[in-house]
């Protein structure tokens, strides 16, 4: 595990995220929204922690949350994630072991990267200032998804509102 894991400082957004993509069916959604809507998943994750504390994001502040993290999540994250994806099964003459050890490496390595963007998020948009406040969490997710969607030109509307229910269902 890299060096910054053991010695950064608490996020309740990383500890958010870890324990909401691990509930039943939300990694499976997320993917669906990252590779059939060009959805960044931290965004989405990010949308979701603010709605949890009653907050939400109009159109304009989702552009600014999407455009900061743009060159991070274009430039290192999504290569990352192309390598590892490509990695899973290399096409001969490459050493299937060496190429799954590889893998494993660059597995890590983004993760750490999603960690790198998700800590910038937080700092760059705290919590406790950003976006406004709304009725419930569930009119916050659903407000801010919609900002999201309008934004990235239409996201899956049945992974979105799969999302939705399984952030209410945790409420």
């Amino acid at each position: 595990m890299p060096k910054f894991f053991m010695t950064e400082a608490a996020s309740a957004f990383w500890d958010f995220s870890l324990r909401f993509y691990a509930r039943p069916g939300v990694a499976a959604v997320c993917l669906l929204l990252q590779d059939g809507g060009g959805a960044d998943v931290n965004v989405v994750l990010y949308l979701l922690f603010l709605a949890a504390q009653n907050r939400s994001l109009d159109d304009a502040a989702v552009a600014r949350l999407d455009a900061a993290t743009g060159v991070w999540r274009d430039e290192v994250v999504r290569p990352l994630r192309t390598a590892r994806r490509h990695l899973k099964n290399p096409a001969a003459p490459y050493d299937g072991q060496a190429a799954a050890e590889l893998r494993s490496e660059i597995k890590r390595s983004e993760l750490a990267a999603e960690r790198i963007e998700q800590l910038t998020i937080e700092r760059l948009f705290p919590a406790a200032t950003t976006g406004v406040v709304a009725a419930t969490p569930a009119d916050a997710a659903r407000a801010s998804l919609a900002a999201y969607d309008h934004l990235r030109g239409g996201l899956p509307a049945a992974a979105v509102a799969q999302l939705l229910e399984l952030f209410n269902a945790q409420s």
